[in-house]
């Protein structure tokens, strides 16, 4: 991290933090308000400063971090987890949404036609 590391675009941050595979996708993500500090929407120009606190929608993930270090290198991901923190709040919120995508809404898959077993935990659903 040099000296001219202390003006980075935001969204140049955001690719070198491996939040995105390209800068482009960081770019459309951060206008398509998917980026957001201190409650607001910003914009890929914006450069980011130590101690911020961005929130990051990614798919189904909504991540909460402050950023430590300002690259504009992307480097591999162990030297790119150093340049943010993500917050005890967010890191338990992201388990606790992968735990219900994982056990479904109520514990039976709908893929198509039940088997036996969703079939009969259906019917206990249904108290018949």
């Amino acid at each position: 991290m040099s000296e001219k590391d202390d003006k980075v675009r935001l969204d140049k941050w955001l690719w070198a933090a491996r939040f995105y595979k390209t800068r482009s996708l960081a770019k459309e993500a951060i206008e398509g308000g998917k980026v957001h500090c201190r409650g607001e929407r910003c914009k890929p120009g914006k450069e980011p400063k130590l101690g911020d606190e961005y929130v990051i929608r990614a798919g189904f993930d909504e991540r909460t971090v402050v950023v430590r270090a300002l690259s504009m290198v992307r480097r591999g991901a162990p030297e790119a987890q150093l340049l943010y923190e993500e917050t005890a709040d967010s890191i338990a919120r992201r388990e606790q949404a992968a735990a219900l995508r994982k056990a479904g809404a109520l514990g039976v898959q709908t893929d198509g036609r039940p088997n036996k077993k969703q079939r009969r935990q259906l019917l206990g659903l249904r108290g018949d």
